[in-house]
């Protein structure tokens, strides 16, 4: 006998967990974050000492990444570029769109 479920609900995603806004719903090898709507996202990524993160610009406007302390800085990411950065050093490393000083966001390696 055949099954007569509709295909779509084979293929559909499982129902998203409740998360605290700002905080990062990826599993922790999706290392990315989303520059969207004048925001990082999500605001505060922790991450494991080694990781590589990656910001991807989703905007219609350039932005860039920088932190900090100097020890990273993009150039001008226009739509759909991306920028990566391995952490190697355990830390809170705070960064920011220069473009735009009101973006602001924070990886922390442990």
């Amino acid at each position: 006998m055949l099954c007569s479920l509709p295909w779509a609900l084979l293929s559909a995603p499982p129902p998203a967990a409740e998360v605290a806004p700002g905080s990062s719903t990826r599993p922790s090898n999706a290392l990315r974050i989303d520059v969207e709507n004048f925001m990082f996202a999500p605001l505060s990524m922790t991450v494991k000492l080694g990781a590589t993160v990656t910001w991807t610009n989703l905007d219609q406007e350039p932005h860039t990444v920088m932190s900090s302390d100097g020890l990273f800085r993009s150039g001008a990411l226009d739509t759909g570029d991306s920028f990566s950065f391995k952490f190697d050093q355990p830390g809170t490393y705070r960064y920011v769109c220069t473009i735009h000083p009101r973006m602001v966001g924070t990886v922390v390696v442990e």
